[in-house]
């Protein structure tokens, strides 16, 4: 039996430096509850800005996966089965974009509870 969780909705954001991620919106937290294993399936991402920005997933704080997106572009990465996330792992979606860039970054994360 398996639970779908999602991350997801249009936030704007204002970069701080490719090499600095920052929490792009309080929602976009999970934390894999007791008794189940956690699986990001898929991250799906768009970028209003005229520069690359990048949607960074964080694992218990420390930056996992970086996910680039291109100027007025999208991206769309599957990533079912690269590692499961234990019981108590805290998953959030941060971004990282250059100085001084605006826009707005579409976010979809799938996660699957097995």
């Amino acid at each position: 039996m398996t639970t779908p969780r999602f991350l997801q909705g249009a936030f704007a954001f204002e970069g701080q430096g490719l090499d600095k991620p920052a929490p792009l919106h309080p929602t976009l937290t999970y934390t894999v509850p007791e008794g189940v294993t956690g699986q990001v399936l898929y991250v799906r991402a768009g970028n209003s800005s005229d520069e690359l920005a990048s949607v960074v997933l964080v694992f218990d704080g420390a930056p996992a996966r970086w996910l680039p997106v291109g100027a007025k572009a999208d991206m769309h990465v599957s990533l079912r089965v690269v590692e499961d996330l234990l019981a108590g792992t805290t998953v959030e979606v941060h971004y990282a974009a250059p100085a001084g860039t605006a826009g707005t970054l579409v976010v979809d994360c799938g996660l699957v509870e097995v």
